[in-house]
């Protein structure tokens, strides 16, 4: 039997890897001639939110539970420069930090439970830490979702429930008996 904090861990790494495949699905729906669209100059493109997300992971996942979150080398004015070229660039910073968040958590156990991570000389208990950083990504997805349903083309496919199909998918569900599948699931496909 699974105990609280094997829950939570897993748990985390569903709901990253299911914002992770959102922002992929979402910016996969943007033209490659709107990856640097800004709607003025306070806001972001997805090419700079791409890059932003990845130096954060980056900062904060390398040596997550020995160092503190926020790098020396760390440049995060620079991350909203809007200077990746490419969809290659971009999908190569957002391969980057997903991989260093994946590769720090696959390392979690619950014997780090007990353990201090800083975030700018700030205490967090783990489960405070890794929601930190889970609320930050979520917040940067929606805005990448957002994003793309203005500036793509063409039909929009739905990353969730189609608009109107609510009735319908909740039949299929409520017709199957009750599970412990993870609603991640129904998205990650």
């Amino acid at each position: 039997m699974k105990n609280n904090s094997q829950i939570f861990l897993e748990s985390s790494l569903h709901l990253f890897t299911y914002y992770k495949n959102l922002g992929e699905k979402a910016l996969l729906q943007i033209p490659d001639d709107k990856l640097h669209w800004q709607f003025n100059e306070d806001s972001n493109s997805a090419a700079t939110i791409v890059k932003h997300l990845s130096g954060n992971m980056v900062s904060r996942w390398t040596d997550f539970l020995s160092s503190d979150g926020e790098k020396s080398w760390r440049n995060r004015d620079a991350e909203f420069e809007n200077d990746l070229h490419s969809r290659e660039e971009i999908m190569e910073a957002w391969k980057l930090g997903w991989d260093s968040l994946f590769q720090a958590m696959e390392k979690c156990d619950e014997n780090d439970f007990d353990k201090k991570v800083y975030i700018r000389n700030q205490s967090h208990h783990l489960i405070e830490a890794i929601n930190r950083q889970l609320t930050h990504y979520a917040t940067h997805i929606g805005q990448l979702i957002y994003l793309a349903k203005m500036l793509h083309q063409g039909t929009w496919k739905s990353l969730s429930i189609p608009k109107g199909a609510s009735r319908s998918f909740n039949k299929e569900k409520f017709d199957q008996p009750k599970n412990d599948g993870k609603f991640t699931n129904d998205y990650l496909q």
